[in-house]
């Protein structure tokens, strides 16, 4: 079998885990800890982050940040992961699905602009595939009415809009390391702060909502729980794994953004004749090699393509189930179509995407997707 994901490992992980635990520091905000904080900050420019257990703690800091309550209505497009709803509808939270690009599974600003009311609070925007949404025309839209903007940025690592990273537009931004992402600790996360008046409480919320990162900087004499929060850091054995990864990063997208490559020109004799749909990158977007999806013209075409693919020891899977017409939140949805986020939910197919691919398979799993709708 040709697995769909399959994490890449270099070597530098186990020794960093093996310091760590030799060190005899194994809880988190370790040298680990500080030094995967410095590769971001360094990197990407970005002010404040922090190391979390996974991007859906993140996200819940984040609805934490923006004192999210009770009677607030937040913007979440429906093509998307549940961790992206769920963190703010823990707050109590009234969520507000947005629908997609007719050609993208972004969000769609034309459908933000009808979701906007007087008590939306916030707006998430998730980076399909790490391609970047407009951030321009977002942040025209949050500064126009007054709400905040958050990106979940969990696929966008090594992501640009017009050259600036994905991260560092929103109020505040998440990202992930979850062992299906391009950069891994098995699970873990990020909060990126951008909003000064929201940096000092992050610290906080992160630790326990307690004041303990600044007794341990030496600001206070001593600490204790100012705020709410909980045990959001990780350990530092994640933060030891991610390290050895984030020194390997430009070897890591290098090898995918090869592969992507190789997929996107085989399969395009498909795409020019109308068979399927293949990623379609924003010209203001970078591509950082994620994912790789194309799109069928029917969900019994795109399960008939998975069996076929299986069948031929092929691991291929379809992704996300539009929100608004899940079981939990169905009877809660205000009855409007979202019909771009259905058909991204019942048409898109993800193929195997990682270092260990060759390219010989490659071009196995090119033939065989050409072969089925060669017999269809």
């Amino acid at each position: 079998m040709i697995r769909f994901n399959m994490p890449y490992l270099f070597g530098e992980e186990l020794e960093n885990v093996k310091k760590a635990v030799l060190d005899g520091r194994l809880a988190g905000n370790g040298d680990f800890t500080k030094a995967c904080h410095e590769f971001f900050q360094n990197r990407y420019g970005f002010e404040k982050v922090l190391l979390t257990t996974s991007c859906t703690d993140a996200l819940e800091m984040s609805a934490l940040l923006l004192n999210i309550k009770e009677g607030d209505e937040v913007i979440i497009p429906s093509y998307t992961f549940v961790s992206t709803a769920n963190a703010f509808a823990l707050r109590g939270a009234k969520i507000v699905f947005a629908d997609s690009n007719h050609d993208h599974p972004n969000i769609s600003m034309e459908s933000i602009r009808q979701c906007i009311s007087p008590k939306t609070k916030a707006i998430v925007a998730v980076h399909y595939g790490g391609a970047a949404c407009d951030m321009d025309e977002l942040q025209s839209i949050c500064k126009e009415h007054s709400i905040y903007l958050v990106e979940d940025a969990a696929q966008a690592i090594e992501s640009f809009y017009k050259d600036k990273p994905l991260g560092s537009f929103g109020d505040c931004a998440t990202f992930s390391f979850h062992e299906t992402k391009n950069v891994v600790s098995g699970e873990g996360g990020l909060l990126v702060v951008n909003n000064d008046k929201l940096t000092a409480r992050a610290e906080i919320i992160w630790e326990k909502g307690t004041n303990r990162t600044a007794f341990f900087r030496g600001e206070i004499d001593k600490y204790g729980w100012v705020d709410l929060g909980s045990s959001f850091l990780p350990s530092e054995l994640i933060a030891a794994y991610l390290y050895g990864q984030l020194l390997n990063i430009d070897t890591i997208q290098n090898g995918r953004i090869s592969r992507w490559n190789r997929y996107f020109e085989r399969l395009q004799t498909l795409s020019s004749r109308g068979l399927i749909e293949l990623p379609d990158i924003p010209a203001y977007a970078n591509n950082n090699a994620h994912v790789f999806y194309l799109v069928c013209k029917s969900a019994d075409e795109r399960n008939r393509l998975i069996d076929h693919l299986k069948l031929k020891g092929i691991g291929a899977v379809f992704h996300y189930l539009s929100l608004h017409k899940s079981s939990f939140f169905e009877s809660k949805h205000d009855g409007r179509e979202l019909p771009h986020a259905d058909r991204f939910s019942d048409c898109l197919v993800r193929i195997p995407l990682h270092l260990h691919l060759s390219d010989s398979e490659i071009d196995h799993i090119c033939a065989e997707i050409i072969d089925f709708y060669r017999m269809s």
